[in-house]
């Protein structure tokens, strides 16, 4: 069964890099026995592969992780006990990966029972497609098609603010958008600071806030940390 800790995002405001997470990604690890994590670092644009691994090392040496980078180890995936992809552009990390060719054995490694962890851009990149993304497409990918981890989409960084004076859409009509032409399929939009967890197929909604479900010919609903999520997975 898959086990998966699909983060919002990485960092809040204020707050040291990948501070808020470590407890969750401490106890996913411990759960699963995770010691040695293969890190997908290509939604970096601004800084470098080797920095944005070395940032993470540096995060999680406290809870007794270590970060292979699979940019410079062609075989990080048969070493790591884990995949984690992290947060940067969601079409540069999906190109990216089709380029370094392991779109199929990530999904091969987690699909036979490999845990995953991503955030923000990368747990866009566990949706069967990257359409719910709110990033720029700066490069074009060869698909839309993402790795198929869960059976529905994410929109990480969720908000529903609205800045006064400006005409531009909100994240609301941009998911509407997307459930009107795409009918059959779940948005789960999660705030900053949260969650979804998927331990042994089921799925959790962890952290601060509500996850708001949207689906094409219903009411948008809110859901809690004590509420059952699992229509998600069909």
């Amino acid at each position: 069964m898959k086990n998966l800790l699909l983060l919002s995002n990485s960092t809040l405001p204020g707050d040291p890099y990948f501070q808020w997470p470590l407890p969750y990604v401490k106890a996913f690890c411990e759960r699963l026995n995770v010691k040695k994590i293969a890190f997908v670092p290509f939604a970096a644009v601004t800084f470098s592969f080797d920095k944005y691994t070395e940032t993470l090392q540096k995060a999680v040496k406290g809870i007794g992780l270590e970060i292979i980078g699979v940019h410079n180890n062609p075989n990080a995936l048969e070493e790591a006990d884990a995949v984690a992809v992290g947060g940067g552009n969601t079409f540069a990390l999906l190109k990216r990966t089709h380029d370094a060719g392991l779109v199929e054995k990530i999904q091969e490694k987690v699909n036979g029972g490999m845990p995953y962890m991503g955030w923000s851009a990368g747990s866009n990149m566990s949706c069967p497609f990257i359409f719910t993304t709110n990033d720029m497409p700066i490069v074009e990918p060869p698909s839309f098609k993402a790795l198929n981890l869960v059976p529905f989409q994410i929109n990480p960084h969720y908000t529903d603010k609205t800045i006064a004076n400006h005409g531009g859409e909100t994240r609301d009509t941009r998911i509407n958008e997307f459930i009107a032409i795409n009918e059959q399929m779940h948005v789960a939009a999660i705030p900053e600071g949260s969650l979804i967890e998927v331990e042994n197929g089921k799925p959790f909604y962890k952290g601060v806030g509500e996850l708001k479900h949207f689906k094409n010919g219903q009411e948008p609903q809110v859901y809690g940390e004590q509420d059952d999520i699992s229509f998600l997975m069909g």
